[in-house]
């Protein structure tokens, strides 16, 4: 019995939620050739983001690929500096299009390639980045 009661408990403690960078992201407004979509990113780990990087990806309401970006939206320059632990920040992701885009009706998916903490250590983006649409 005092060993389902232990394996309980290391079960329990498995499921206790990580710190993550969350990251909320809003509906995509359309203005003409452009695509803009809102991320809010609060850094809930307990090591600076020093950089992170990203790709969103617009799909139409068919659920094909209309528009792709990839960015730096945390570091990487003067005006995205690194994010300190439990601090927030907004980036306005803008995805160019040649032609204006036949549909309105967007979905946007993000995707995170790459979290840089403190010195250099790379985050693991399955684990320690999450996202959330509304």
């Amino acid at each position: 019995m005092k060993i389902m009661i232990i394996l309980a408990w290391i079960f329990l403690g498995s499921l206790t939620v990580q710190a993550q960078l969350v990251v909320s992201v809003s509906q995509p407004k359309v203005v003409g050739q452009k695509t803009v979509v809102k991320l809010v990113m609060k850094n809930n780990l307990t090591e600076t983001v020093e950089s992170a990087r990203a790709v969103v990806f617009l799909l139409d309401d068919q659920g094909k690929m209309v528009g792709q970006s990839t960015k730096w939206v945390i570091g990487d320059s003067k005006d995205r500096p690194p994010l300190k632990p439990k601090s927030e920040v907004k980036f306005n992701f803008v995805v160019s299009s040649l032609q204006p885009f036949a549909a309105t009706n967007l979905t946007a998916k993000i995707s995170f390639s790459r979290v840089v903490l403190e010195r250099g250590k790379l985050a693991d983006v399955r684990r320690d980045v999450s996202v959330t649409t509304p």
